[in-house]
């Protein structure tokens, strides 16, 4: 999926914390998403996996020295999850779409295709300067 088109929804719950762009960073994003999606009542799985994935991405490609990244987890009515982790390297932005004839991914670009599989739909917004978010969300009535 390309750039959002979904217009935005009331928040239920909304939850926002800056993590440093280390795999402890990464390993707490996965935590304290557990904890507070469990608080929500919403299911830890597959949205565990997605934020685990998302955070190492900002951690291996989206990290500046002294800059971190910052997790967002939202629940809105009528039930979407939406997940967003916003890393300050704008200037790289993951691949969104297989490459051309099925070709598999290099060494690395299967976490987002295990992203693409888990999350109902998913993307990347650029800015503010020079940062980017990458974000999936959950239809949760399903």
């Amino acid at each position: 999926m390309n750039q959002e088109t979904v217009a935005p929804r009331t928040p239920l719950h909304q939850y926002s914390v800056p993590l440093s762009a280390t795999r402890r960073g990464a390993r707490l994003a996965r935590l304290l998403a557990a904890e507070r999606l469990e608080a929500w009542g919403v299911p830890l799985d597959p949205a565990r996996g997605v934020v685990a994935e998302l955070a190492a991405n900002a951690v291996l490609h989206g990290r500046v020295a002294g800059r971190g990244f910052r997790l967002g987890l939202t629940v809105t009515a009528p039930g979407t999850l939406r997940i967003e982790v916003t890393d300050p390297r704008g200037d790289q932005l993951p691949p969104q779409e297989r490459a051309v004839g099925g070709a598999e991914p290099g060494e690395s670009g299967y976490g987002l295709l295990l992203v693409g599989e888990l999350a109902d739909r998913w993307g990347v917004r650029t800015g503010p300067v020079p940062c980017k978010t990458v974000w999936a969300e959950f239809d949760l009535g399903r």
